[in-house]
């Protein structure tokens, strides 16, 4: 089966500024495929050049078996997006948006009306079609963005962000949406996220990515066992040294007042760690997490990063460096 997604080697600098840097990457056609990382990682500049959005300034990529450079009419016919930044107009209704978007996208006329029918009960808006986009909740925009982005049909879908400033219960309902969507029709999905539940709730397979790099890819299982056991994190009057010698410790780290421990099979061992500090304030033992995953591939907590995230941002600031 050929590859819904192939890079090579792509690659996009803004002036000074290297966002995305030699990615290799191959997505099987029906996968959910998260990019995780902070914001200003290089998420949106990779999806963006996917998308035909901007070119990249080297490398190459073929989505859905077509070249981004040679071939972007055929790859915009084969793909849906919805944007990071809201985009539907909130001067329509929300079957009005559903509609423009489907003659922009040559979708047959007998087609519209049932498939914007079974999208709106997809996503839960049939009750509000007809109001104006306006009168819309942030969760309602958002699930009326992906509506529009499968109109069509596509065999791609990209979600960048897709719950960025949701509310938690309209976040869990986006997440439940694309679930269905993963059950009922085999498309393939690209979501990029700096949410962790995110990216493990929804994902077959997860690339983190920091400053433009691949750091580390795998489904979020094998990521979670690569960090090597439970997590233990102790606060109070510990010493590093202490542990050292244990050989169910897999690795000790620093964290501000508190000492974080990767652990074999932590419950088993807490008397023996405990022992080692009486006076202890207050012990944490859970298991591993994709925020820990992110903090052993790059050494660092995942951050909401200063400065340019969107891609008109980059092209602006790589504009006026020139």
């Amino acid at each position: 089966m050929p590859a819904a997604i192939l890079t090579e080697k792509l690659t996009k600098r803004f002036g000074p500024l290297t966002a995305v840097d030699s990615l290799d990457i191959s997505i099987e056609e029906g996968e959910v495929f998260a990019l995780l990382g902070p914001n200003g990682a290089g998420k949106t500049t990779f999806i963006s050049m996917l998308c035909t959005l901007i070119a990249p300034t080297s490398g190459s990529a073929q989505v859905a078996g077509h070249d981004i450079i040679r071939e972007g009419l055929e790859v915009r016919r084969k793909i849906g997006i919805v944007f990071q930044e809201p985009s539907v107009d909130d001067l329509l209704s929300g079957r009005e948006n559903l509609q423009l978007h489907s003659l922009l996208y040559g979708v047959p006329r007998k087609e519209i009306a049932p498939r914007m029918e079974r999208l709106l009960t997809l996503v839960g808006l049939s009750d509000r079609a007809e109001s104006l986009v306006r009168t819309y909740s942030g969760g309602m925009r958002r699930r009326l963005e992906i509506a529009r982005g499968l109109i069509h049909e596509p065999k791609i879908l990209f979600l960048d962000e897709p719950t960025l400033g949701l509310d938690p219960a309209s976040r869990q309902a986006v997440w439940g949406y694309i679930r269905n969507l993963k059950d009922r029709s085999g498309t393939t999905v690209i979501l990029s996220t700096h949410y962790m539940e995110e990216a493990d709730d929804l994902s077959d397979r997860v690339a983190i990515i920091d400053h433009g790099r691949i750091r580390e890819m795998g489904s979020p299982d094998d990521l979670k066992r690569k960090v090597g056991g439970d997590i233990v994190v102790l606060k109070g009057a510990v010493s590093p040294e202490a542990f050292a010698r244990l050989d169910f410790v897999k690795e000790i780290v620093r964290e501000d007042a508190a000492l974080r421990l990767t652990v074999i099979d932590a419950p088993k061992r807490l008397k023996a760690i405990l022992d080692l500090c009486p006076a202890l304030d207050e012990v944490e033992v859970r298991r591993v997490t994709l925020e820990d995953v992110f903090l052993k591939f790059t050494g660092r907590q995942m951050r909401d990063e200063e400065g340019a995230d969107t891609i008109f941002e980059r092209i602006a600031t790589a504009e006026k460096s020139r």
